[in-house]
């Protein structure tokens, strides 16, 4: 006689249980881009547990008061990873000050960097940069006569990611362009946070529209919408 399968965990969790992986200091990776995608109700519980002095990860600062912009406008980073602030006249004026750390990475090398460091490479040459002050400091390699800049992979202790739908297991589905980074994020936390429109019973998604697989996320939360005020602060 066959054993019936294991039911699949349940990682569905409230926000209180999920924010109890985010505390002061902690490198928190994010997925999205200008705003959109950034994980809105994770956000807020962010700022409202009061965490600070996070080192953040992602394309970009958002504006000053949407996604990832309000943790940034509100001081509660130390350092950003990003490859452009420009949105974000706050991130400008605390790195001008010198109150934010800020490492720039082109875009195309940012998302790189966060593939390899979710699949477990080191880091990944490139050319781009060559000639300029991106190689500041960087190893630089010679093979078959090109020369290539060595760039580190990136991790971080937590990542949270925007999801359209999720199962219980994680299993994800992404709306449109809101998908920008958060596929790559999603497997370079050492936890990952997923926070989703809308949240079904294992089986209930098509296997086609399946982005990220389940394996790995570790928890998901139910979202309580999207803020979208558009006032700069």
């Amino acid at each position: 006689m066959k054993s019936s399968p294991k039911r699949l965990i349940n990682k569905v969790v409230s926000l209180e249980e999920a924010l109890a992986f985010i505390d002061d200091g902690c490198t928190l990776m994010f997925g999205g881009f200008g705003g959109v995608g950034n994980p809105p109700t994770l956000i807020q519980g962010i700022l409202d547990k009061g965490v600070k002095d996070l080192t953040l990860i992602g394309n970009d600062t958002g504006f000053p008061t949407i996604g990832i912009g309000k943790i940034v406008s509100q001081r509660r980073a130390k350092k950003i990873i990003v490859s452009h602030i420009g949105s974000n006249p706050n991130a400008g004026q605390y790195m001008m000050d010198g109150t934010l750390e800020v490492e720039f990475s082109p875009q195309g090398t940012l998302a790189e960097r966060i593939r390899a460091g979710g699949v477990g490479l080191a880091g990944i040459l490139t050319d781009v940069g060559l000639d300029s002050m991106v190689e500041e400091g960087k190893q630089k390699i010679t093979i078959n006569g090109n020369a290539y800049l060595v760039e580190t992979a990136l991790t971080a202790d937590v990542s949270i990611i925007h999801a359209k739908r999720a199962d219980t297991f994680g299993n994800l589905i992404y709306e449109t362009s809101a998908r920008n980074t958060n596929p790559l994020v999603a497997m370079a936390g050492t936890i990952t946070i997923v926070e989703a429109d809308e949240i079904v019973e294992v089986g209930e998604l098509d296997p086609e529209e399946i982005v990220t697989p389940g394996v790995y996320v570790d928890r998901v939360v139910q979202s309580k919408g999207v803020d979208w005020t558009w006032a700069w602060e």
